[in-house]
């Protein structure tokens, strides 16, 4: 009675739930609803299956609600496996087909796949494996259809995985060890550790199936280094299952010793208590290779009994009918034929009961030896039972070959559809880059008329310019001769008159009056920058100096002299005396010149020095101008530079070079410059002559 109040309250509680829904969480709360409803017909295990049946119907009734295709498709997928869990065969199939059409009819090859996977699961719990297989199949060509991405790869991997596990149940080995490698494939790819230790394995006890036990240890081995990749619970039970299998494999191969031990460490590490399963089965096996290696019937019948007692406590296990066979052997070396065949019949018995054909057949070939009397019954029913088996694995096999040549039919097809796709998509392309192709080659011609008349302006224009220049040519030459005329007046007339004046008021300054000596100095150092400036003008007059710069070396000689001897510097010039510097082109002399002029000015203004050196070199066809002084040096990253460092930046960038400057506070100052070299008469030098000093002022 309290059982109807739940479900009357449940039912309460959604309608109450639906009558304070506002529209626009309609379908999230609709959504809720059914699996409120899904989860209490799982969870409800105090219901009886009737009631918890009523959860689901009741959810089908709120799906009829819901618009959105997929939703629908999720919550019936739902549905359907909550009729699974119920046990609800009918409910289940009918679920599942709705999920079939509503999935295939959208499209929707993830939700029919998966749908068909549901039926190879429900029909594989019943023992229908050959349908089982065949559901698989549906789903694996569902999964297919999927873009290649790591989902669509782990569904298909799982599903080949499935399939080999029947084809092995089934003895079509070949076709499990295709399947099952294909599955270890995808699964070392998606670096999927867990499902690739399955798939080595399996792989495992096919290859001990086709009695290849080289290729199994070999699996099997692979599978344990996977184990220990793995962060899972049962590690330890995937641990002693793999040296379990990797002992089978040894006893396959006769190698009983090996065998023995291997067993031996395994029951060692207190099996009976870790994993009572598998302590019987292992001791059966211990029993069998100590029988068949040292022949210790003793021993190997001891343990064998202690194994059917364990079985015993189990109730029920395959491995029973094994170990009474193994037993009827023991028994029979020892000469107890009457125990051994009681042995085996009940052994026989056992591998009826669970259908272990292996068991039954090896048995029914014991008694054929043990048993004289009826020898000839077993070995009929040997016969019978073993033709029988082989006729259902070619029928199992050929329906097997049959759902794989449509599979490969799928694929098939889905190549010539990406085929298709592909050619029509090249054809496109092909389209595409004709029409972009006459394009082209029509703007081509535009562009190439529309540069021809250019050419033909250009060409006009080149013209104007050439009578531009001529003219142009005859003002600069006007122009030349005017500046040289003011020079020679300037340097003949004007600097010797100055010169004059300067003699004659330094001989004035013998007067002893202290302020006409002061006076006169004052006048005698301004007629002396006068001087200097109109040399300097006069020297920028001149054409010859600008254009070629006749006695370079000599020129920077004077220049460093004269401001040596007016500051009382001690400068000192040094230079490359194998570089033919008259050759140099004259933007590179008068920069030169002047980078040399302002430098050494700066160092007497700001400086502070005593002594500056100065060094002109070329090497590799690049010449090196380098002026160093002592003086109190600056922080040459801080602030602005002044304008003397500006204009010497911008005279070494006129003829191609670069200047640096290093200074620090104390340490005095280091200006360098590198310039290209560049001849009005180029001229190779095979050698460069050391430095020849010419200045010590």
């Amino acid at each position: 009675m309290r059982y109807n109040y739940f479900i009357l309250i449940l039912l309460l509680f959604l309608s109450c739930n639906k009558q304070s829904r506002g529209p626009s969480d309609t379908t999230k709360a609709q959504t809720d609803d059914i699996r409120t409803l899904i989860d209490a017909s799982r969870d409800s295990a105090h219901l009886d299956i009737v009631q918890r049946t009523q959860f689901l119907v009741r959810a089908k009734m709120e799906l009829s609600e819901v618009a959105n295709d997929t939703l629908r498709l999720d919550h019936l997928s739902r549905i359907s496996l909550g009729y699974k869990r119920l046990g609800d065969s009918l409910g289940f199939r009918k679920m599942n087909a709705e999920v079939l059409q509503l999935a295939s009819k959208g499209k929707l090859y993830k939700a029919e796949g998966e749908s068909y996977w549901d039926m190879a699961a429900f029909q594989k719990s019943y023992g229908v494996m050959d349908s089982a297989y065949f559901y698989y199949q549906k789903a694996y060509n569902s999964f297919l259809q999927l873009p290649t991405d790591s989902t669509s790869q782990s569904l298909r991997g799982r599903i080949l995985f499935n399939m080999g596990s029947i084809e092995d149940f089934f003895n079509d080995y070949l076709g499990a060890e295709k399947s099952v490698t294909e599955a270890l494939r995808i699964y070392d790819d998606l670096e999927d550790e867990y499902r690739a230790y399955l798939c080595n394995n399996l792989l495992g006890v096919i290859s001990n199936n086709m009695d290849d036990t080289e290729m199994a240890l070999n699996y099997y081995q692979k599978a344990g280094e996977g184990i220990k990749k793995l962060d899972v619970a049962d590690k330890k039970d995937l641990i002693r299952q793999n040296k379990n299998n990797i002992a089978h494999t040894l006893l396959n191969r006769n190698e009983y010793e090996k065998a023995e031990r291997a067993y031996r460490k395994l029951l060692g590490n207190n099996l009976k208590e870790n994993d009572e399963e598998l302590y019987p089965t292992a001791l059966v096996s211990l029993a069998y290779a100590i029988f068949k290696g040292k022949k210790d019937y003793g021993e190997a019948s001891a343990h064998l009994l202690n194994a059917l007692e364990a079985f015993e406590q189990l109730e029920f296990s395959e491995d029973q009918a094994r170990a009474k066979q193994f037993y009827a052997e023991v028994l029979v070396a020892k000469g107890d034929t009457l125990n051994a065949k009681i042995q085996a019949e009940e052994g026989l018995e056992l591998a009826k009961a669970s259908s272990n054909n292996f068991h039954h057949l090896e048995i029914l070939r014991l008694l054929t030896h043990i048993d004289s009397e009826n020898a000839v019954a077993y070995s009929d029913t040997y016969y019978q039972l073993n033709e029988q088996i082989k006729e259902e694995e070619r029928t199992t096999r050929d329906k097997f070959a049959r759902i794989r040549l449509e599979t490969d039919q799928v694929i098939q097809r889905n190549e010539a559809l990406s085929r298709d796709k592909l050619i029509w998509a090249l054809i496109a392309i092909a389209v595409f880059l004709a029409s972009v192709a006459i394009f082209v080659i029509l703007a081509q011609r535009a562009s190439n008329n529309k540069l021809k008349f250019q050419q033909k302006q250009q060409e006009a224009n080149q013209e104007i310019y050439n009578l531009m220049l001529s003219q142009q040519g005859k003002f600069e030459e006007g122009k030349k001769l005017e500046k040289k005329r003011i020079s020679e007046e300037l340097h003949d007339s004007v600097l010797g008159d100055l010169l004059s004046i300067r003699m004659f008021m330094g001989v004035l300054n013998n007067d002893n009056n202290e302020e006409a000596v002061s006076k006169r100095a004052d006048m005698i150092e301004k007629l002396r920058e006068v001087e200097e400036e109109i040399r300097t003008i006069s020297h920028e007059l001149s054409n010859a100096s600008y254009e070629k710069f006749y006695n370079f070396i000599v020129s920077l000689e004077e220049l460093i002299g004269t401001i040596s001897s007016s500051s009382g510097i001690k400068c000192s010039f040094t230079f490359d005396d194998h570089v033919e510097w008259d050759a140099l082109d004259g933007d590179i002399k008068i920069n030169t010149y002047r980078i040399v002029q302002e430098s050494l000015k700066n160092s007497v203004k700001h400086a502070q020095c005593k002594q500056a050196t100065i060094s002109f070199t070329l090497e590799d066809g690049l010449l090196t101008l380098t002026i160093q002084d002592d003086g109190v040096g600056f922080e040459v990253n801080k602030g602005r530079n002044g304008i003397g460092l500006r204009n010497l930046t911008s005279r070494a960038e006129k003829i191609n070079g670069s200047l640096q400057v290093e200074s620090q506070k104390g340490e005095g100052t280091t200006i360098t410059v590198q310039i290209p070299a560049k001849y009005v008469r180029p001229k190779q030098f095979s050698n460069i002559g050391e430095q020849k000093q010419t200045l010590n002022a």
